[in-house]
């Protein structure tokens, strides 16, 4: 039954790897769990109910995806778009959490529609191959610095960036960390690389994933030892998982269909509602392409096939979340992890959603993962995605430019969407202006893009 419905043969996979792929793509995404209630627990909602809205937004969005396109990608409330929501609509703008929430649900209605009409895969396929490649690089670049971010091995400093120290960790973060709480496990972030490369060289199954328990295992015997010293009031808790609390799921009710049409009609109520699908289509776009490509799912020409089915599931969980209370739900970049532990089908984003499921009875557990022990994850599969940079002709420049563009502004940018608007305004001005661009037949659709992409500069 499992071969018939996720086609495992025809895609070169079997049932334990799709599994451990999952069980990967779970772990580096577990941290969405704490952190979502974390930022929207801002705007006066209630943080028990926001963790069950994304545990439940996380599990129905991946498998919708599963089931709808049997792709090894996994959804959950994204990162950016919950902070925008936060503290820019609701503290920034003045709405109401339930004014925003409606706009994150009529966002996922003009989804589904696009979705419908085929104008989100025109978009996709409208994008040349070599800056798919780039996509998929930068990505790589991103998710390596919010690694290296998550674990304090970079932070900021007089040089905007800088190696981290303790002093420049209590300078930037404005508190008095030491070597027991923030230095160490800085040190079993840069053990748990290690550990993590020695397991891919050695070619071990399920590396990354046994990289994130070794890393978190050292951690705990630190933390039992006396070498780690829990400090929660600077943000450095027990590794231990607590079950003080028991087994119990906190109540979604308090945040759970809270939709508010009354601002619908504004002209702000609009702006945001762009702003959501703006920023949603295009992160979801770059994960697509930077995830498939990685996975070697395109086609000749580049197209992804099915992408309308992954498309609409990201559509569909979107509109969904907002009803259970939780900010727009999309495909997460994390889902590289499990693409590079060889998951290839719907049974690796299946398994993703299992767990999301689970984490809702075993909360102690996934919530007590630290982002030191994940960052290793997320910075070896940067480098799994930086190898398609071979895939990008370099001797032609019309061609390399726009895709070091690209690839630049993701990190720098700290955003996906940031780095394909800068990719196709310079690829289609760097081409019209040399005169390639007819040789090329750059489509329609992607002078169209350019321009909204300018117009969304000049007023955003």
């Amino acid at each position: 039954m499992v071969e018939k419905l996720f086609k495992l043969r025809e895609n070169g996979t079997d049932v334990r790897t799709e599994v451990m792929a999952g069980i990967t793509t779970f772990m580096t995404m577990a941290y969405i769990l704490a952190v979502n209630p974390s930022i929207l627990s801002a705007t006066g909602m209630d943080s028990g109910a926001i963790f069950t809205s994304t545990a439940l937004a996380a599990m129905i969005g991946t498998f919708l995806m599963a089931f709808f396109a049997n792709y090894p990608f996994a959804l959950a409330p994204g990162m950016g778009l919950n902070a925008y929501f936060a503290y820019t609509v609701v503290l920034g703008m003045g709405y109401k959490w339930e004014v925003a929430l409606t706009a994150v649900f009529v966002e996922g209605i003009v989804f589904i529609v696009l979705s419908l009409t085929n104008i989100r895969e025109a978009i996709f396929n409208a994008i040349p191959k070599n800056l798919k490649s780039a996509v998929s690089v930068g990505i790589g670049l991103f998710i390596a610095f919010i690694g290296l971010q998550n674990a304090n091995i970079v932070v900021g400093g007089s040089t905007l960036l800088e190696l981290f120290s303790i002093d420049g960790y209590n300078s930037a973060k404005g508190v008095e960390a030491s070597m027991n709480n923030v230095g160490i496990t800085v040190l079993l972030a840069l053990i748990g690389v290690g550990i993590t490369g020695i397991l891919v060289i050695k070619n071990v199954k399920g590396n990354i994933l046994w990289g994130i328990l070794l890393t978190w295992i050292l951690g705990i015997i630190c933390q039992m030892a006396g070498i780690y010293v829990p400090d929660p009031e600077i943000g450095f808790y027990s590794l231990l998982p607590d079950f003080s609390s028991g087994f119990s799921i906190p109540s979604i009710m308090p945040v759970f269909g809270k939709l508010d049409f009354s601002g619908v009609f504004s002209l702000n109520f609009i702006v945001v509602i762009f702003a959501f699908l703006f920023v949603d289509m295009f992160d979801t776009i770059g994960t697509l392409i930077g995830v498939s490509t990685k996975a070697g799912m395109l086609d000749e020409e580049g197209h992804l096939p099915n992408i309308k089915g992954a498309l609409m599931a990201d559509a569909v969980a979107t509109t969904v979340g907002a009803v259970l209370g939780t900010t727009t739900t999309t495909t997460f970049v994390e889902s590289a992890s499990g693409v590079s532990e060889g998951g290839r089908t719907g049974l690796t984003s299946a398994t993703t959603a299992i767990l999301f499921g689970l984490s809702l009875f075993l909360s102690p557990i996934f919530l007590a993962i630290p982002s030191f022990a994940t960052a290793p994850a997320l910075i070896v599969v940067g480098f799994y995605m930086l190898t398609n940079v071979t895939h990008i002709e370099f001797d032609d420049f019309s061609e390399a430019l726009p895709c070091y563009i690209c690839i630049l502004a993701m990190p720098f940018f700290y955003s996906i969407s940031e780095g394909i608007s800068m990719g196709v305004i310079s690829y289609v001005i760097l081409n019209l202006m040399t005169g390639k661009a007819k040789e090329k037949k750059i489509s329609a659709l992607m002078y169209v893009l350019a321009v909204l992409f300018i117009l969304k500069y000049i007023f955003l």
